[in-house]
C-alpha cells in the first residue's frame, strides 16, 4: 500500500506525489488488493482509487461487492468503462448494457448512466473530458 506521509492521517500518499512520475506502470491486482484491505468507508458496497490524473484524463480502479450500486450520475467528458472481473451492468440512454471481464462501454459526455454490479466485480475507468485543461 502506499506509504503514508510522516505526521499525515491521508491513508495514500497525496495525489501530487501519485501522479508526478511521467511514465507510470500500473499493477491492477496489486492495486486491487490494496482497496480490497482498506477499511470500508463507502455505504454502497464500491470502493475507488485514483491511479492517473492529468490534464482532462484521470484513470481510477474500483471494486464492487455485489449487489453495489452507483446511482445515476454523468461526467463531462467521454467515459471508457472496462470490466476487468466479474459482471456489471450499466443503464445508459434508456439502455441496458450487460458487461462481462473483458468488455468496454464507450459513454458519450453528459450521458446520464449508473452502475450495478451483479457480482463482486472490478472496473477500470477513463474520463477525458471536453474542452477543459
Amino acid at each position: 500500500m502506499d506509504q503514508q506521509s510522516a505526521g499525515s492521517d491521508r491513508s495514500r500518499t497525496h495525489p501530487e506525489e501519485r501522479f508526478a512520475p511521467a511514465a507510470q506502470v500500473f499493477d491492477l491486482e496489486q492495486a486491487a488488493r490494496e482497496l480490497a484491505s482498506e477499511a470500508n468507508t463507502n455505504v454502497h458496497g464500491h470502493r475507488q482509487k485514483t491511479l492517473y490524473r492529468h490534464g482532462t484524463t484521470t484513470l481510477a480502479l474500483f471494486r464492487f461487492e455485489a449487489g453495489a450500486r452507483m446511482r445515476e450520475h454523468r461526467a463531462a467528458g467521454t467515459v471508457f468503462i472496462q470490466v476487468l472481473k466479474g459482471r456489471l451492468t450499466v443503464q445508459a440512454d434508456d439502455q441496458r448494457h450487460d458487461l462481462t471481464a473483458g468488455n468496454v462501454l464507450v459513454l458519450s459526455p453528459n450521458l446520464p448512466h449508473d452502475v450495478y454490479a451483479e457480482e463482486a466485480s472490478q472496473m477500470l475507468l477513463t474520463v477525458s473530458l471536453e474542452g477543459q485543461s
